[in-house]
């Protein structure tokens, strides 16, 4: 087998970016990494051996290649997106590579994203309860599995895969740790799941969101807690006034001079029922929103029905002007930057873009999640942050209107929320991780030139 190898001709220094938690393994450190950034030289070398790293260079081969395990829902693959977008701002040579399942939805927003992406047709899904006879076939579709999942890796040739959830990210990690590639795992939930326990049994590093989250895991030192990586777009500062006029544009008026027209009163309640939809949320809005926009003049409604229930939404929904109702939001960056409040489930990647816009919420959380993980989301949301929790079995129209007009009517108490969201979360988080991966690599190429 031929392979091309870069040679160096100066380093350069990059900044370690260090977490605003602490963690057993998360030292603050300082460190240099070398990369080549001009007159490479490039040699044809032929080895007899299936390693991830050929090359005889002392320096970390220029190429990074990093696969990423990610899929169901939007919770697991924006994670990935987020710490992929900052490995190609921190190494633009990097090779990434997506893996997830075909006719998904990682399979249109991984490509949407700009990165390639591969499908393995068959994941591993486990049961509840345990001995239900579904989960008979459960090993058989694990070797299956995880002979996709080498063929990918060893096609790919990856340094390091980074698993962030979903059915297909257990038997790609594991795949990658039997062929003794580095694994690490991003947990997103402040509880993890049995997957993600598991595998941080071969992992290098689990990265985490929270310090509560370290206590759950076999191998705290492990650990590093650094907040969930929060997509690039969330990070870019638009204004309020800008951002409602995407959704609700005024003709004749222009971005600017609606921007200092815009009156303090007007309020924008931003309704995510998550990517497939959350039934209960849709019919408590169902059989309150018009009501409410006929009693205020200056509320403004966004609500994300959710694909599956946005038909049946749209035919039972009377149009209204300062209403948009739509099935999916391409466009979360401005959704978060025009909302007053958000009224949303509590998916882990959700809670955690909550506090890093620093918006005031109401959750409710979903019972039919395994292991109560958005029960245990909102349940921190409301201690970190002021969030307001709302079961579902607690759920109509007239409790969720209270909570809205509670929260609306008190500008006090949405400055706390938004003031504590934002101390809570660290927007760093994925420039944080990115860098981990980067000295994990590293290391290891350096500790097999000294072997």
């Amino acid at each position: 087998m031929s392979s091309i190898i870069y040679l160096p001709s100066q380093p350069i220094n990059l900044p370690f970016y260090p977490s605003l938690f602490s963690s057993p393994s998360n030292p603050k450190l300082s460190i240099n990494f070398h990369f080549p950034v001009s007159k490479l030289t490039c040699y044809c070398v032929s080895t007899e051996q299936t390693s991830v790293h050929n090359s005889d260079d002392t320096h970390f081969n220029d190429t990074l290649r990093v696969a990423f395990a990610a899929g169901g829902t939007g919770g697991h693959i924006y994670p990935a997106v987020a710490i992929a977008d900052e490995l190609k701002i921190t190494r633009p040579t990097s090779k990434i590579l997506f893996i997830g399942s075909p006719n998904s939805m990682e399979s249109t927003a991984i490509l949407s994203a700009g990165f390639d992406f591969v499908s393995v047709p068959e994941t591993v899904r486990l049961f509840r309860p345990f001995f239900s006879p579904r989960n008979l076939l459960l090993p058989f579709h694990l070797i299956k599995s995880l002979i996709k999942c080498q063929t990918v890796l060893r096609s790919f040739d990856a340094d390091v895969v980074v698993g962030t959830g979903g059915y297909v990210s257990f038997p790609v990690c594991l795949a990658a740790a039997l062929r003794g590639i580095k694994v690490v795992i991003q947990e997103q939930n402040s509880v993890p799941g049995i997957a993600n326990w598991v595998l941080s049994f071969f992992a290098h590093k689990v990265f985490v969101a929270f310090n509560s989250t370290v206590e759950c895991f076999p191998r705290k030192d492990k650990c590093v807690v650094c907040g969930n990586p929060v997509r690039l777009s969330l990070r870019t500062f638009v204004s309020k006034a800008v951002a409602r006029l995407s959704f609700f544009p005024r003709p004749g008026k222009k971005a600017e001079e609606e921007e200092e027209e815009e009156e303090e009163e007007a309020k924008l309640v931003l309704v995510l029922g998550g990517s497939l939809g959350a039934n209960a949320i849709n019919i408590a809005m169902l059989n309150l929103y018009h009501q409410m926009l006929m009693e205020n003049k200056k509320l403004f409604i966004i609500w994300q029905t959710g694909v599956e229930a946005f038909d049946e939404m749209e035919s039972l929904v009377r149009n209204h002007p300062r209403l948009l109702l739509s099935k999916f939001l391409h466009s979360m960056d401005l959704a978060y930057s025009a909302a007053d409040l958000i009224v949303s489930r509590a998916g882990a990647m959700t809670c955690y873009e909550i506090l890093a816009t620093g918006k005031p919420a109401i959750l409710i959380p979903s019972p039919n999640v395994a292991e109560g993980h958005q029960f245990k989301n909102a349940s921190l949301l409301a201690d970190v942050a002021g969030t307001r929790v709302i079961t579902e079995d607690e759920l109509d129209s007239t409790t969720l209107e209270t909570a809205i007009y509670e929260i609306l009517g008190n500008e006090g108490l949405m400055a706390d929320m938004s003031e504590r969201a934002l101390k809570a979360a660290n927007p760093g988080a994925s420039a944080e991780i990115a860098q981990h991966i980067l000295s994990l690599v590293e290391s290891s190429f350096k500790k097999q030139q000294r072997n």
